[in-house]
């Protein structure tokens, strides 16, 4: 509950205490907490109770009059004030303010329904149902009616859908709750949706909390505008989706590029003299002058190979640093996927392993270039 809100209950509690005060003809307390309301939550009907008390004569001056007359104002005045009384009572209960104060209390979903991790989903279901009814605002007119129904409505919605519900418990929880006494407006904060609750942030239902409502209440399914407009968000999070994996194809199309030249090649070159890895047929290890960097021939290179030696060793080595530098390229490729994945989450541990990820291509790409 934000501190506006806080005194406009503290107000309202003081006018009620005021009307009681009126129908009871003591006009001092009844002025003195209508004042009070006024400087927590200036409010019309304050005002007009206070212009009516100070209107009524002052108890001080009763010796200038007989005790009838003082009986007769007095009886006007509780005639005057319990009409007001009837004006000023609040239209919902006790426990209709306790059980938006309860839910508003909450920092997760679960909490707010009242269910455990472990709960069915007829569990949850049912414990929505019950709270649904008691926050529906045409029923409970509480202040922050509102927004309490429409966090039980997100999280039922959140908790009844299998995918989301294992979302929310991987991500869902947050590194501080703001609690039941403060809070702050609805907003963005590093990329998360946050409500006046500590407990909302990133999981927001595809449907409104009265279009939720219905689901369970009504026919059992909302009307077609709800599926049409689930349906353009999830095909929005589909082309952002389209469009992430069109940038991560454009990013490898030169490591495609050079894969296929690679294996276009191999249809013209039947047996190639050497090979960076040792094989059955490539079993005579070699090592080339420059960089000390091994290769592998087979058993007759020695008598039918005819070419500069020099010229194969140069061969050898820019075959093996393209192939140490496709290799450091898959590398990043997979650091940076993952440190993107842990940003969109906001899972700091997944990114702190993402830094960490070891990169033995890169590293001997370095180690060869500066040598």
């Amino acid at each position: 509950m934000t501190v506006i809100e806080g005194n406009k209950d503290e107000a309202m509690r003081c006018i009620d205490i005021a009307v009681q005060a009126l129908t009871e003809g003591k006009l001092e307390k009844a002025e003195k907490f209508l004042l009070k309301a006024e400087k927590l939550f200036p409010t019309e009907k304050a005002k007009v109770l206070l212009n009516k008390v100070k209107s009524f004569p002052s108890n001080g001056g009763s010796s200038a009059g007989s005790s009838s007359q003082r009986d007769s104002e007095t009886d006007g005045v509780r005639k005057r004030k319990n009409s007001d009384s009837r004006n000023a009572e609040p239209d919902y209960t006790a426990e209709q303010m306790e059980a938006v104060r309860k839910v508003k209390k909450c920092k997760d979903y679960y909490e707010i329904l009242g269910v455990t991790k472990t709960s069915t989903d007829s569990e949850i279901k049912k414990a929505y149902k019950k709270l649904a009814l008691q926050l529906h605002p045409d029923k409970n007119r509480a202040p922050g009616a509102v927004e309490a129904f429409k966090a039980v409505g997100n999280a039922a919605a959140i908790l009844t859908d299998p995918e989301k519900r294992k979302q929310y418990d991987l991500y869902g929880i947050n590194e501080s709750h703001s609690g039941g006494g403060g809070g702050g407006n609805g907003g963005m904060r590093n990329g998360y949706y946050t409500s006046d609750f500590g407990y909302a942030r990133g999981f927001q239902a595809d449907v409104s909390a009265e279009e939720i409502f219905n689901m369970f209440f009504g026919s059992g399914f909302p009307q077609q505008n709800v599926y049409m407009r689930s349906n353009r968000r999830r095909q929005q999070r589909e082309e952002r989706e389209n469009q992430s994996s069109s940038s991560a194809l454009i990013n490898l199309l030169p490591i495609l590029v050079l894969i296929g030249l690679s294996m276009m090649s191999s249809f013209f070159i039947s047996d190639p003299i050497y090979s960076l890895s040792p094989s059955h047929k490539y079993s005579v290890k070699r090592e080339t002058n420059s960089l000390k960097i091994p290769y592998y021939v087979k058993d007759n290179f020695y008598s039918e190979y005819q070419g500069s030696v020099g010229r194969l060793e140069e061969s050898v080595e820019e075959d093996f640093i393209n192939h140490l530098k496709l290799s450091c390229s898959r590398e990043r490729n997979y650091r940076d996927s993952m440190l993107a994945k842990a940003r969109s989450f906001g899972d700091r541990d997944l990114f702190r392993k993402a830094q960490n990820i070891n990169m033995p291509s890169c590293e001997n790409l370095q180690k060869y270039l500066n040598t």
